[in-house]
């Protein structure tokens, strides 16, 4: 097993998952079996009870483990299913050694940081780095880790640490460090600064560990002279420093990498059976990166959610619509609206905002609902989805998004004034959406309906039946823990809203459509996590294609894409 470190320097935010997920991309190009863990250093459990402000959005994986959205970026780059173990955090760390000293695993030990919490650190990468993560469940040969953070952070010390005692190990041949850094450009002069870098250099070796290669971020191309004086005041060859500026996309990053000659590098310090050239694999990554940049035709997409202040929240979603949109050669315009801007308080509050949002909404060729927690927002959510209703526009409604337009239909086509979720009301004498007793136990952490579950399509006649290629049933990652009543829902189908999809107890609602409407669509689960740029999302795909009035030409070609 080979294990590459991601460090990161200066400031966090950086850019490291990419990083990370482009190395691991460039050494499966070259046929190797590639696994990712990401260590974060809160004392959280897991990633799942954070507001999406603190770290962006929360990723749900295949078996229902809330975790950091950098693992989205390893899934979507590398084409892995990872587990919630691939997410090491402080919390879980302590969690386990903690058992363990309960168990009197350590009778007659003082537990400490060094050797007791290190050592833990190391097992579980070591056992992690094994688990299988391709569809044909072979062991994986490298296994590239990112550490969370900035070096010389406090709470990041005993991973430092570990990997300082873990270098030794797993021996030279067998661990390699990568440090990424900033090299700021100040608007005053105008010159690339490599000080931060220096400095993040020395304060790594302080602790123990030599960076193999230096990673420099910046916004424009880094200019030789600079990459000189890194290479000489932080001791690596001019060949292990490796520059990667703000580019269009991030479909470019693992090609930057690749022209820099690192697969040649990796090749030598880690003696790897492969060749110097990249397969088929990248080269499909620079055609799409090319095809990226030279897209035309443009497609607007609303984004209506509470947490638009920041692209991270909603970072899946991002790259989902990306990716269909890519897959129709459509570049995406994709416009945050802020729901609350959209209510009715807001016009008397704020007028210009409330106008200036529902300009966006108006002009926009189709409108998506993601999900989302807690009351605020919903009247503006509500009114987005009545005006896709009514307008016919385009609509996809995700998770809360999806229990959002039954209440609206509930309201303005059913006439129950007062419909609502339980979430936000209660008292409610229309209850349209209620919560899952079993996941609603008390506790927060880890409790509600998670991970990927079985969908089945019980009517022919469904558009997102044929979007899935006409399959029998869809597997699609959960995380609600409130539902659509199922003894109501008879009279929505009176009035042409279809519940076409539902899991295999028929219990529980997953799939809306509403009949002659061009796409109006709503799902329980969440389609975004499964999206992968070279296979798109069915859902967003055809939220873009109805977009787009080239749905119903892509579904007599038997849903293939035009060339």
């Amino acid at each position: 097993m080979k294990y590459i470190l991601v460090t990161g320097g200066v400031i966090s935010g950086i850019g490291k998952g990419i990083i990370a997920s482009s190395i691991g991309t460039i050494l499966k190009s070259c046929g190797l079996r590639v696994t990712a863990i990401k260590i974060d250093p809160y004392i959280n459990i897991d990633a799942g009870t954070f507001s999406p402000y603190e770290h962006g959005e929360v990723f749900v994986l295949n078996d229902g483990g809330e975790v950091d959205l950098d693992l989205g970026n390893y899934e979507r780059f590398l084409d892995i299913n990872l587990y919630k173990d691939n997410n090491i955090t402080t919390g879980k760390i302590y969690q386990h050694v903690i058992n363990k000293e309960r168990h009197g695993d350590y009778l007659g030990k003082t537990v400490q940081v060094v050797p007791h919490i290190t050592d833990a650190v190391q097992e579980w990468v070591m056992n992690q780095a094994k688990v299988p993560v391709d569809d044909d469940k072979k062991e994986p040969q490298i296994c590239v880790i990112e550490l969370g953070g900035t070096i010389g952070d406090i709470e990041g010390m005993p991973f430092v640490e570990a990997f300082r005692q873990f270098q030794f190990k797993a021996k030279r041949e067998n661990f390699c460090n990568i440090h990424v850094s900033l090299v700021p450009q100040p608007n005053a002069t105008g010159e690339q600064k490599t000080k931060p870098t220096q400095n993040s250099v020395r304060a790594l070796r302080g602790l123990g560990l030599s960076p193999d290669l230096i990673v420099c971020r910046s916004a424009k191309p880094i200019e030789m002279a600079v990459k000189e004086k890194i290479s000489m005041f932080c001791h690596v060859e001019p060949e292990q420093v490796i520059f990667i500026h703000d580019v269009s996309s991030t479909y470019r990053v693992p090609i930057l990498l690749e022209e820099q000659g690192i697969i040649k590098y990796f090749k030598q310090r880690l003696n790897l059976p492969i060749d110097d050239q990249p397969s088929d694999l990248l080269m499909k990554w620079k055609k799409m990166a090319c095809r990226y940049e030279r897209l035309l035709k443009v497609c607007s997409i609303a984004l209506v959610g509470k947490y638009t202040k920041l692209s991270d929240c909603y970072a899946s979603v991002f790259k989902a619509l990306e990716h269909s949109a890519l897959a129709i050669n459509y570049k995406l315009d994709l416009m945050y609206i802020d729901s609350t801007e959209l209510e009715r308080s807001m016009e008397a509050e704020n007028s210009v905002k409330y106008h200036q949002a529902w300009h966006k909404l108006c002009k926009a060729d189709g409108i998506l609902v993601p999900g989302g927690f807690g009351i605020r927002g919903t009247e503006g959510k509500l009114q987005a989805i009545s005006w896709a209703r009514t307008k016919k526009k385009p609509f996809l409604g995700v998770c809360l998004g999806m229990q959002l337009a039954v209440v609206e239909f509930a309201r303005n086509c059913l006439n129950w004034e007062d419909a609502n979720s339980t979430e936000f009301d209660p008292d409610t004498k229309n209850p349209v959406v209620i919560d899952m007793p079993e996941h609603n136990p008390g506790d927060m952490g880890g409790t509600m309906r998670l991970g990927k579950r079985r969908t089945v399509f019980k009517t022919e006649n469904s558009v997102l039946k044929k979007l899935y290629g006409d399959e029998m049933f869809v597997e699609e990652r959960h995380r609600h823990r409130y539902e659509v009543n199922p003894e109501l829902t008879h009279c929505f189908e009176e009035k042409g809203l279809k519940f076409v999809g539902h899991d295999t107890e028929g219990n529980r609602m997953e799939i809306i459509e509403l009949e002659n409407h061009p796409y109006f669509v709503g799902v329980q689960f969440h389609p975004e996590f499964s999206s992968r740029p070279m296979k798109p999302s069915p859902p967003y795909l055809g939220l873009l294609l109805a977009a787009t009035g080239t749905l119903n030409a892509y579904l007599q070609r038997g849903c293939k894409l035009s060339p």
